[in-house]
């Protein structure tokens, strides 16, 4: 198996000689291969046999990053996560260096390996069910998070993950914007919990499904407020997703992903129903999951259906056309450092 720098050095965007951190294309394929950067941090320790901290392969002292700290999980002592601290050489300023971070705070997704695959599927099963939050290595990611936060601000720490990473990435960044600090976010792929309906040739028939889904929805949501304890359980709840609006991260969705395309449907339903006057049944249903309902509904347990993970007010959405083989690399990293993507691009900003 190639190392991480032989990878790099075949598949990595180090056409990238000079980076613009005013450029999409630019910023994009760094926080990528940052995050490709953990998965070989991970790589690397287990193919060490039980060495925790690991020496950077040198590949992203190309663009000037070193690691300054790695998130090890509790539980089987896998590298999760990883801190890359920006430090460009005096020769290399410009004036696009005011966008650029200064540390980097990378997530991976799940990685198929003997020492970390159970754990990780573990967690992809949490994100179903809506209990990323409860988890150890979810307390590990938003306390590195915090606390570098608090000693450099929250202008120079981006927040980047892939699939799993990007869910934990999402999380972090949700929690930190309830607390007013809106960290710049890149999302590769991030899980959305429902039906592949995006996947769905017939545009009317996606439109019927998600109008039906709508509607079921909106009758649960108002069944459950009848309670008094549910009704305040629910203010709670709008406040929270009102809160975070001003948060927009950037998500990198492929169409013809079933973990992340639903994301294309979930934002312009919104803007249908926002555009035909309907914004208060967009914004009652637009934070609640039908899946986690259902789940919930059918006697699933340890299903919560209080504020689900990948519902988010507000995003810059970058969608993926490039032509792929097949779901497997429609889903990977690497597509999103490729120079000749065909990509879409949206902002919504709802509350």
């Amino acid at each position: 198996m190639a190392s991480g720098s032989e990878y790099f050095n075949r598949c990595g965007p180090k056409y990238l000689t000079n980076i613009d951190w005013n450029n999409a294309h630019h910023r994009r394929s760094v926080s990528a291969s940052l995050v490709e950067g953990v998965y070989m941090l991970e790589e690397d320790r287990q193919a060490r046999r039980g060495v925790s901290q690991c020496v950077a392969p040198p590949w992203w002292e190309f663009f000037n990053f070193k690691v300054v700290n790695s998130l090890v999980d509790d539980n089987d002592k896998s590298i999760f996560g990883a801190i890359f601290e920006y430090k460009p050489s005096a020769y290399s300023y410009h004036r696009s260096m005011d966008r650029s971070p200064r540390y980097v705070i990378a997530f991976r997704g799940t990685l198929i390996k003997l020492e970390s695959f159970a754990r990780d599927l573990k967690l992809d099963i949490d994100i179903i069910r809506n209990g990323l939050h409860h988890t150890g290595r979810f307390r590990t990611a938003i306390k590195a998070v915090l606390d570098l936060v608090s000693v450099v601000g929250s202008s120079k720490v981006w927040l980047t993950g892939h699939s799993l990473g990007a869910a934990m990435a999402m999380l972090a960044g949700k929690n930190m914007a309830k607390r007013g600090n809106f960290l710049e976010a890149f999302l590769f792929n991030p899980p959305y919990v429902s039906p592949p309906i995006e996947r769905i040739k017939n545009k009317k028939v996606r439109h019927g499904l998600r109008f039906a889904g709508t509607l079921i929805k909106a009758g649960i949501a108002f069944a459950a407020a009848v309670s008094d304890n549910h009704n305040n359980s629910n203010g709670i709840q709008d406040s929270s997703f009102a809160a975070i609006s001003g948060w927009i991260p950037c998500l990198f969705v492929n169409h013809l992903d079933p973990i992340c395309s639903e994301y294309i449907g979930y934002f312009k339903h919104r803007k249908k129903l926002e555009d035909i006057g309907a914004g208060g049944l967009a914004r009652l249903t637009s934070q609640h999951s039908l899946g986690n309902m259902a789940m919930s509904a059918v006697g699933i347990k340890g299903i919560d259906t209080s504020e689900p993970l990948h519902l988010l007010p507000s995003a810059n959405l970058t969608v993926n056309l490039y032509p792929c083989q097949d779901m497997i690399s429609a889903h990977e990293l690497h597509q999103w450092w490729r120079p000749d993507l065909n990509l879409n691009c949206s902002v919504y900003k709802y509350k």
